[in-house]
């Protein structure tokens, strides 16, 4: 099965839809599909609901598809650097699902893992708990979190060998193996694809079970969200 294909428009086009549940991989700008995000943007579909650690920044990341408007919801757990997200938010035009971090990554490696809900002592008494059923356990209070199971999650990866076996770079791990395994279907973004045997088993971060559909973006931008530099001596 060639799971290749030549451009990240030709990836999307066939499979995005109005209304969807995405899933997309990063923390910050760090280890984000942007080819696939962009992609995303130039299809035009719109009423999308992103499940992402973060909003990205203005013009840039997911910022991209808040400022051509069509996320109608973010699930995220972390929201600065974006203007136009907060102003969206604040005109009451952008719905927000506010999910603490380690909360975020369990709910997507339970979607991923068939859980469909589990409980967490996390948002015990916060607005993040409202409406969500609380349950007792040796007498501490939990809150019930449903599993994410995103309609297509896009992931950015390092290498992938052409069965979509993956390796990530360092950092850039982040969510992007927990989005991957929790879509029904997964379209990755990777710098490079090798052929099969290439990689060493003991090296691949993610097997190509969860993967559908991979391209190349072999010169990513890799934006830094606040570059501080020194000042000149």
């Amino acid at each position: 099965m060639n799971k290749l294909y030549p451009s990240a428009i030709a990836a999307l086009k066939d499979i995005l839809k109005d209304g969807q549940t995405l899933g997309v991989g990063g923390f910050g700008l760090c280890g984000i599909p942007e080819a696939l995000i962009a992609a995303v943007r130039d299809l035009g579909v719109q009423n999308l609901t992103c499940i992402s650690n973060n909003a990205g920044v203005d013009g840039f990341g997911l910022g991209m598809l808040l400022q051509t408007r069509q996320v109608k919801k973010m699930i995220a757990s972390y929201v600065g650097e974006n203007k136009e997200f907060e102003r969206q938010f604040l005109a009451g035009e952008l719905e927000l699902e506010f999910t603490p971090q380690g909360t975020l990554a369990e709910r997507l490696r339970a979607g991923g893992a068939g859980i469909p809900a589990f409980f967490t002592r996390t948002g015990v008494g916060t607005v993040v708990a409202d409406g969500k059923e609380i349950r007792e356990f040796d007498g501490e209070k939990y809150v019930m979190e449903r599993a994410l199971v995103p309609e297509i999650s896009l992931v950015k990866a390092y290498i992938a060998d052409r069965s979509g076996n993956l390796i990530f770079h360092k950092t850039a791990r982040n969510f992007n193996p927990p989005v991957a395994m929790a879509g029904k279907l997964t379209v990755v973004e990777v710098e490079k694809v090798v052929e099969l045997g290439e990689l060493d088993p003991d090296q691949i971060h993610l097997p190509g079970i969860y993967v559908h559909r991979i391209v190349i973006n072999a010169t990513p931008e890799k934006r830094i969200e606040q570059r501080t530099v020194r000042a000149a001596n």
